[in-house]
């Protein structure tokens, strides 16, 4: 693979919210590969989880990925409005010029076991890891063109289809379901030359856990270390090179041989 595999394309990547979190990691690693990027964040939804915000990471971000040469941008957005996913697409390729890649890295999370599932939560979750998931690839699609090389998408999912998440059923439901059209996209897609592809990136270190349950993880990690951003980052940068071109309509478990019990 050269240098710069990517070099003269555009990606936008959603949920590039927080340093620590891999929508950084992949945001960072494409630039590295040469692309241009637009980042998107929402950090109010960050703000109400235990991990907490810091609005001026993006930002921080884009200064970063600017000074080594690359084209980044930014722009913080609720995904949840039905209108969102259309007005992001259209704000990238109107300040990047065109779209080859898309990462939707974006994801709300929640904890509700069955007994505790309410309509609200349900529903606020599938309207942003469903809906705006699909609506971003609509949107991106349209504007497309498909004379230029390189049309990628990866979307993000997690181990719902391996095993239980008996107290994330909104956040598991929402995702089983992007994961689950993944298939139906790449068909629909391939022939306009665009590969689809979802990764499950497995337990990944970015802050969420508490000290319990990072120490009972770990002891199911046979390399002795849960997965970091950069590790999920290095496969999507692959996926969205030319010598993954042949790779479409797959999910990839990329958990490091998470033992599940």
């Amino acid at each position: 693979m050269t240098p710069e595999p990517l070099a003269g394309r555009s990606a936008l990547i959603t949920g590039v919210s927080r340093r620590a979190g891999i929508g950084f990691a992949i945001a960072r690693h494409l630039s590295l590969l040469g692309a241009d990027v637009f980042c998107h964040s929402w950090a109010p939804h960050d703000a109400g989880q235990p991990w907490g915000d810091d609005a001026s990471e993006p930002a921080e971000l884009v200064t970063e990925l600017a000074a080594s040469g690359r084209r980044a941008e930014h722009l913080a957005l609720d995904l949840a409005g039905p209108s969102a996913p259309e007005e992001l697409v259209s704000e990238a390729f109107g300040v990047l010029g065109h779209l080859d890649i898309v990462i939707a890295n974006h994801a709300r999370s929640s904890s509700q076991s069955l007994d505790e599932l309410t309509a609200e939560e349900l529903e606020a979750s599938y309207r942003v890891n469903s809906s705006a998931t699909l609506l971003l690839i609509k949107a991106w699609a349209a504007q497309h063109d498909d004379a230029r090389a390189g049309g990628r998408v990866v979307l993000m999912s997690s181990g719902q289809h391996l095993a239980p998440m008996l107290t994330e059923v909104p956040y598991a439901s929402s995702k089983a379901a992007v994961q689950g059209v993944t298939a139906t996209l790449a068909a629909h897609l391939a022939g306009r030359g665009v590969t689809v592809n979802t990764v499950n990136p497995g337990p990944t270190d970015t802050g969420w856990a508490c000290r319990e349950t990072y120490q009972s993880v770990l002891g199911s990690m046979p390399f002795g270390r849960w997965g970091r951003p950069e590790d999920a980052a290095r496969l999507v940068g692959w996926l969205c090179t030319d010598e993954a071109a042949w790779i479409t309509g797959q999910t990839i478990d990329s958990e490091g041989g998470f033992r599940r019990s």
